[in-house]
């Protein structure tokens, strides 16, 4: 055992047997097995939708896959590393082939981990086994904008929300000074915390407040061979970040601030719309897909509410000699924490620490992403910016559970007041009417999927004319290129061009090499788009044969 980490009470790290799991947690296993399950059939359905960005990462998984190369960046940026790729390589190498599917399987591999650790970080945090359940089962739902987070392989979202919360349950092993494999522990951190730096910084915000709590709890113990550890983990997980700027003398948080909108304007009106009301519904999945409805912009008006009482909350445990000596239950929120946190094995202390870094980093996360111009030029889309709020689930809803849980407790010695009814009155409210909201946008979500599974058919029909007609190379749009060269498995390569057929913006330049070299590329269009208008014009005078088929127009040159 590490020096100066003084034993902890081990009953929550026991393991559990299949027959003491209880009714709670069997229902907590269905709950996972439905959410995992939710997202394993949208995948066999093609849902969400693909597009030309998430092809993009497909293929550079494919070059991977064949050894043709080994991206550091997302094609045609110089910032959101490749993790996605790296891990849909393999899956490629043993199919024979890229498809969507593989792309997708190590998202949903990601998204169990997620919702396993995020169970774990309930029940060391709070020790209430149905608290576990309701956050399992809040993140078992998933809207439109949750899925597509989730699920597409786009870069940067699968992977963090299962990275933040691991980083969140090793602050709290860590801090509490959980015997056992520490310094693997302490490297783990730090390879996370510089892995996610080279992925995508959105959760910075998460290694920061978690970094925070393991230096307040133990920077005796960082002083030594655990930091040292954590530095060098750290500098390997953030080594393809760190060796491509070197080498190309290149800063990516410049690409990174461009992306956000940090060259762009934006009125303060439409940011604080954006990035208070709208960003927050759509993030956390309380809306329809692509929308809001009035009624559902209700959680970005109990959201600050839920801030602040999770700050208060959390501080109040912090500071409170029930934290301090482990006591008993006290009556508010941030006692009764602190009290399940020492059932759970854990340093109320600590839990209360964490909690509080969950809401701060939370509140870091809306505040930069209100202060971005996204927030106002493309709200709709740039809400999942808001993906890592899920990590601060926990925290945000622990006050209102507490309230609501000892409102359904029947005491005959304890008083009962107006105001203290009122208050488990609407705890209980706010707690159905999150789960109702989450579950009618899942319900919104999967209606989509046959018209999403129908899109797809077009589209692989599209493949399948090409192939047919001996098409080799093609000229499209940007949300049309990338994705046919990678349901092709590049034996259509493709050239972007915009509306007025100009050359348009190419993540992987050599494609558009190899389309200038060929003798008589075909032009392909959706039906009905700006650019098959154009089209349409050339093949009217006579310099184009025109190849229809559902959803689609096919140009072939004379």
């Amino acid at each position: 055992m590490t020096a100066g980490v003084r034993e902890q009470p081990r009953d929550a790290d026991r393991p559990r047997t299949v027959a003491h799991l209880g009714p709670v947690g069997w229902l907590t296993a269905l709950v996972v097995l439905a959410g995992v399950g939710y997202r394993l059939w949208l995948l066999a359905h093609a849902t969400p939708p693909t597009n030309s960005d998430e092809a993009t990462m497909g293929l550079a998984a494919l070059h991977i896959a064949r050894g043709e190369g080994f991206p550091v960046w997302f094609y045609g940026q110089q910032y959101m590393g490749t993790l996605e790729a790296y891990l849909a390589a393999p899956v490629f190498a043993l199919a024979g082939g890229p498809s969507l599917v593989g792309l997708r399987l190590p998202t949903l591999a990601l998204y169990a981990v997620f919702l396993l650790l995020a169970w774990r970080l309930t029940l060391r945090l709070t020790g209430d086994r149905w608290f576990g359940l309701l956050v399992v089962a809040l993140l078992a739902l998933g809207s439109d904008r949750i899925v597509k987070n989730q699920l597409i392989a786009g870069g940067g979202y699968p992977e963090m929300n299962a990275a933040g919360v691991a980083l969140a349950v090793l602050a709290v092993d860590l801090a509490t000074g959980r015997p056992g494999r520490r310094l693997a522990r302490w490297a783990t951190w730090g390879f996370l915390a510089g892995l996610m730096l080279w992925v995508d910084p959105l959760v910075l915000p998460y290694v920061v407040a978690t970094g925070a709590v393991l230096v307040g709890f133990r920077r005796r113990e960082l002083w030594g061979a655990a930091g040292a550890l954590l530095g060098a983990a750290a500098v390997l997980g953030a080594a393809p970040l760190l060796v491509h700027s070197l080498l190309n003398g290149r800063n990516p948080l410049h690409a990174v601030l461009a992306a956000s909108g940090a060259n762009a304007t934006a009125g303060w009106a439409d940011r604080l719309h954006g990035g208070l009301l709208l960003g927050p519904s759509l993030g956390m999945g309380f809306c329809d897909p692509g929308r809001c409805a009035t009624w559902q912009l209700w959680w970005a008006l109990a959201l600050p509410l839920l801030l602040a009482l999770g700050a208060v909350s959390a501080w109040r445990a912090l500071r409170s000699p029930a934290s301090a000596n482990s006591a008993g239950a006290a009556e508010s929120a941030g006692a009764a924490g602190s009290a399940c946190a020492a059932e759970a094995g854990v340093s109320p202390r600590v839990s209360a620490a964490v909690r509080l870094a969950l809401v701060l980093a939370a509140v870091a996360t809306v505040g930069a992403y209100t202060v971005s111009s996204s927030a106002g030029l493309t709200p709709a889309e740039s809400s999942r910016y808001l993906s890592c709020l899920l990590i601060s689930l926990p925290a945000l809803l622990w006050p209102v559970w507490t309230v609501s849980r000892d409102g359904l407790r029947s005491s005959a010695t304890e008083p009962r007041g107006i105001g203290r009814t009122l208050a488990r009155l609407v705890a209980v409210v706010l707690l159905v009417a999150t789960v109702g909201t989450a579950a009618h946008a899942t319900w919104r979500a999967a209606q989509t999927t046959s018209a999403t599974r129908a899109d797809e058919a077009r589209h692989a029909e599209l493949v399948g004319t090409l192939r047919q007609l001996g098409v080799r190379h093609v000229r499209a749009g940007y949300w049309t290129c990338n994705r046919l060269t990678f349901a092709s498995a590049e034996q259509v390569v493709c050239a972007v061009v915009d509306d007025a057929l100009r050359p348009g913006f190419d993540r992987y330049p050599a494609y558009r090499r190899e389309v200038d070299r060929a003798v008589a590329p075909a032009w392909v269009a959706p039906a009905g788009s700006p650019l098959a208008d154009v089209l349409d014009e050339r093949q009217r005078a006579g310099n184009l044969d025109l190849v229809t088929i559902d959803g689609w127009r096919i140009y072939l040159p004379r």
